[in-house]
């Protein structure tokens, strides 16, 4: 295992041969079960790092697999990186990228990024076994370096390059690179897992036994001294945002923590179950360590998942700010922006690093920045006639000789039926110049005053600058036409006026916090705002960019969604520079991290902190409301997965919350709708289906659509199946939480095989998705074999008279009959939904 691991995870990646990469017992008597404890730093470390190089090699043998649908390009150029004065490796290249279309879909451009494991060849390969014919070479490359729209990249070869694979400008050799894998996040992983000793930060290798497994005792000896901890401004911002009980006290005992004298490194796990206000609970103890400027980053495992946290405090954040938007740059979010589907007009844009980087760029400009404009202006009021005597100067006739000869040719040229004006008839008045030069100066200040306390954090701010900021844009608006509002005298005497005043001021007591050198420095801007922020939002994986920033240290850390991180990739943010705390939010009893190695799978690779912490005995603080579900569809999840700690909240226990979209009681709230006929079999890709339940789900959406056609009423569906074949038998699109979800189980035959359907997580996942009605479709008899949780839901459908028999609806007996005949047939075809309108939705999710 030493000899494995000593080598970068790259070096191991450009190892593998051809066959290695198929080899899926490569790794498999050397990847050990990851243990609940550990008993030193490096047992923990060594402890992951082959099932990390297990889980990269399963997931580039998909990438191979999938090499025929995956994007491609052509490169024009492959030229050693030393030809550019780079102080490179013997396999560090320069790549230039044809601009041609996606292979896959025809109609988008596939640009390597950086991270990404790339196949050269001198063919798009359409199989994997085109990668290995003879005399056809092939090479595996890794980006090293890339540069959005650039069209050129810098890579790592796996191997020395074949001469078959570099490109000639008469195309007699064609060069296309195919995209296998990105490694950037496993590349990261592997370097916490192998950090410098100097920035090496494990806090939890186990529970502490006398504070780790709860709150402070001192702390929160009685409910006063807890609130005692927590200023009492703070206790009105967090009874302002209408908690529950177990909400409040979430918020509470961790902004405790940073008070906490008598524990250090601490950490809090939050159990926010599906349904029970978790993201507005993260969001108010956000905004309550924004307000006692507690520099946190917050972390979650995907771009869109920090997207949701990120805009619910924002919601909280704009409602609150007392001048315009300044308080916005103590804020900060950074991640792949198209991912995260930023747009340029949504208020998230103004805490996102990159619109915020090239914001401040405008400011720092010697010619347009906030300076030069602030010095222009202050010298068109002080001394206007100055300035405009300057300007006839500029732009006088030529005088003696010259200007003879200009006259001259004016009248040879007007004689001729020309047409010259003389430059002295284009001269602007005293007032035009002043107008034309005060506008666009004023547009240009108002414009950069806004950027600055907007996206400057507020410690560079001074409260008494911010109000003349805020009182010159009143002024300039209110001078917007010079030209109409102001009468000659006025504008003589404009060295007196309040706005002179101002300038003067801003220009004396504001100095920009950057640079001028960073004028054209983005990367320069971003670790400013980087390193100066309050409130840094971003996936747990990009953290890595923070762990050796500069500025105030990171005093906490909140890791959104925690039980879904693999326990390795929240290394990546525990080692930032300066961590005291960490809160951990998330629901051990829904889904983890996904895992593609069935062997590393097996070696608990995909547990999280959250849930091994769990498991050794450290306390969850459970946010035990749920407003979600209809009680009808809470109760069995809450019986079984929750130990019936969950609380329906009032919302949900009223009457006007059992909706009923479907005549007949198989379509009330909860109900199993029983396909004992169906068969189930597999599609290409090995995934089992059942084309009769995909019948009757079809049916149903089918009914749902046609009483919204009628009635208008909107609503939204949900279809959920656990296999991709299913998925694919229905509609491939993805949803999350519905008004309806419908689940087809699939699974159908004698001996109650259910294979991962029995995961409880996976399907603890599946039955809180719904908020009025939950209809699992499956066969009765199969699930109640299985001997899993399946056997409990049939049992608890039959024991609460919500189980029924498919058959009973005519309608679904209809489609039953139609799919018996396809499946006879031996032609299996895509299902006809079409539901999707205005105010009306249907969404499949995995």
């Amino acid at each position: 295992m030493e000899k494995s691991t000593s080598k970068s995870l790259l070096d191991m990646v450009f190892s593998w041969s051809f066959q290695d990469i198929f080899n899926k017992n490569l790794y498999k008597d050397e990847v050990k079960c990851i243990p609940e404890e550990f008993v030193s730093a490096t047992d923990y470390r060594n402890a992951f790092k082959m099932p990390l190089i297990e889980e990269t090699h399963a997931s580039l043998c998909s990438g191979m697999e999938s090499v025929s649908q995956a994007p491609a390009c052509e490169i024009s150029r492959i030229v050693s990186s030393k030809c550019y004065g780079y102080n490179s490796i013997e396999s560090d290249y320069k790549i230039s990228i044809k601009k041609i279309t996606d292979f896959r879909s025809n109609g988008g451009h596939y640009e390597p990024e950086v991270g990404d494991l790339i196949v050269l060849s001198n063919t798009k390969p359409r199989r994997v076994e085109d990668l290995n014919k003879p005399g056809k070479p092939f090479v595996v490359a890794f980006v090293a370096a890339a540069e959005n729209g650039s069209g050129e990249a810098r890579i790592l070869l796996s191997k020395e390059i074949h001469s078959q694979l570099l490109p000639s400008p008469d195309k007699r050799v064609r060069v296309f690179g195919t995209y296998l894998i990105n490694m950037v996040t496993n590349m990261r992983i592997w370097k916490a897992l192998n950090p410098d000793p100097n920035h090496a930060h494990l806090m939890f290798l186990r529970p502490n036994p006398s504070t780790g497994d709860q709150d402070c005792n001192v702390c929160v000896s009685d409910r006063k001294l807890l609130f005692s901890t927590v200023d009492s401004s703070i206790q009105k911002t967090i009874d302002s945002f209408n908690l529950n009980e177990s909400q409040k006290t979430a918020v509470l005992s961790s902004l405790m923590m940073r008070n906490c004298s008598h524990q250090k490194d601490g950490i809090k796990l939050i159990w926010g179950p599906a349904g029970t206000g978790k993201t507005k609970t993260v969001a108010s103890l956000l905004f309550s360590l924004l307000k006692l400027k507690c520099r946190t980053l917050t972390c979650a495992p995907t771009n869109i998942a920090v997207l949701q946290v990120a805009k619910r405090l924002m919601g909280l954040l704009l409602q609150s700010l007392e001048y315009d938007t300044y308080g916005l740059g103590d804020v900060i979010l950074f991640g792949n922006g198209e991912r995260m589907k930023v747009d340029d007009h949504d208020q998230i844009s103004n805490v996102f690093l990159d619109y915020r980087a090239e914001a401040l760029m405008k400011c720092l400009s010697p010619t347009s920045g906030w300076e030069h404009t602030l010095d222009s202006m202050i010298s068109l009021l002080e001394n206007p006639e100055k300035q405009y005597q300057v300007y006839l100067q500029q732009n006088r006739p030529i005088p003696s000789l010259l200007s003879w000869a200009l006259s001259w040719f004016v009248s040879k040229v007007s004689s001729t039926g020309g047409e010259v004006t003389d430059k002295k008839d284009d001269l602007l008045t005293f007032e035009e110049f002043l107008s034309k030069n005060f506008k666009p100066l004023g547009e240009r200040l108002a414009i950069l005053t806004k950027i600055l306390y907007t996206h400057v954090p507020t410690s560079f701010i001074t409260l008494d600058v911010l109000k003349n900021m805020i009182r010159l844009l009143d002024l300039l608006k209110s001078l917007e036409d010079v030209h109409e509002t102001i009468d000659h005298a006025l504008k003589l005497t404009m060295k007196n006026t309040e706005l002179l005043q101002i300038l003067k001021s801003l220009l004396e007591k504001f100095v920009l916090p950057m640079p001028s050198s960073y004028s054209d420095n983005i990367q320069g801007i971003k670790d400013f705002c980087l390193m100066n922020t309050c409130l840094i939002f971003c996936t747990a994986s990009s953290a890595a960019k923070m762990q050796y920033m500069g500025g105030k240290p990171v005093e906490m850390l909140v890791i959104d969604e925690a039980a879904q991180l693999k326990e390795c990739e929240s290394l990546i943010p525990l080692q930032v520079s300066g961590l005291r705390n960490t809160i951990l939010i998330g629901d051990d009893k829904q889904l983890p991290a996904m895992v593609q190695s069935k062997v590393a799978e097996s070696a608990e690779f995909g547990r999280s902190l959250f849930e091994r912490l769990a498991i050794l005995g450290q306390k969850k603080h459970l946010l035990e409301v749920q407003y979600r579900m209809h009680p009808s569809i809470s109760l069995f999840p809450n019986k079984k997965f929750y130990g019936k700690q969950l609380i329906d909240a009032p919302n949900v226990k009223e009457t006007s919350y059992s909706k009923f979209f479907l005549q007949g009681k198989m379509y009330g709230t909860y109900s199993f709708i029983n396909v004992s006929k169906g068969k189930e079999n597999f599609d290409k890709g090995h995934s089992p289906r059942n084309l009769m339940e995909a019948a009757v789900v079809n049916e149903i959406v089918a009914k749902l659509f046609k009483e919204y056609c009628i009635s208008k009423r909107k609503l939204s569906v949900g279809v959920i199946s656990p296999y991709k074949g299913q998925v694919g038998l229905i509609q491939e699109k993805i949803g999350s939480e519905e008004d309806v979800i419908i689940i087809s189980s699939v699974r159908s035959n004698g001996n109650g095989s259910v294979g991962f359907l029995s995961n409880h997580q996976r399907t603890n996942t599946a039955l809180t998705r719904a908020r009025y009605c939950l209809w699992v479709v499956g066969n009765g008899t199969t699930l109640t074999r299985s001997m899993s949780v399946w056997k409990d839901l049939v049992n608890d459908a039959k024991h609460r008279r919500c189980f029924y028999n498919a058959d009973e609806d005519k309608d679904l007996v209809r489609a039953m009959t139609a799919a018996v005949a396809e499946d006879d047939a031996d032609h299996v075809a895509e299902p006809s939904i079409k539901f999707r309108d205005k105010g009306h939705s249907s969404s499949i999710m995995v």
